[in-house]
């Protein structure tokens, strides 16, 4: 009789515990793609800020050899070269480099030299070359004015 007894003290309501179902809940999934969204945000600013400044110093390479290569051609020759392909074919450069923004190597913009004063006869060369590009820097000059 004791076996009878217990079972019908023990208190049933008719419900079955409930079973969590596994998965995320919308409030979670909302959260994990916001952190993705900010991430990939930050990520792609910096990617683009490393493009931009290894393309400037692809830049000021480029303007140094070219630079050099006016300075040593005035050194060997006495005066400076009509036109940058003088360059190329007197093979101080192999070649004109691409400008890494305009995407071109014609678009180079020279500053020539001024004319001798002993000699009025002799024409000016290229002394000095800038950027074609018309764009900004970071640092906020104008490609066009570097030095």
């Amino acid at each position: 009789m004791g076996k009878a007894c217990s079972a019908s003290l023990v208190p049933t309501s008719g419900r079955r515990p409930r079973k969590v179902a596994p998965g995320f809940t919308l409030i979670e999934l909302m959260v994990v793609m916001s952190l993705i969204v900010v991430l990939a945000s930050i990520g792609l600013t910096l990617y683009a800020n490393s493009v931009a400044r290894a393309k400037e110093a692809v830049l000021k390479e480029d303007l140094f050899r070219m630079r050099d290569a006016i300075d040593q051609y005035y050194a060997d020759k006495n005066r400076y070269p009509a036109s940058l392909e003088d360059l190329v074919s007197e093979k101080y450069l192999r070649a004109l480099p691409v400008d890494p923004f305009t995407l071109s190597a014609d678009t180079w913009q020279t500053v020539l030299s001024e004319p001798e004063p002993g000699n009025a006869a002799a024409s000016p060369g290229i002394y000095d070359v800038k950027s074609g590009a018309e764009q900004t820097a970071i640092d906020g000059t104008s490609y066009s004015e570097w030095e």
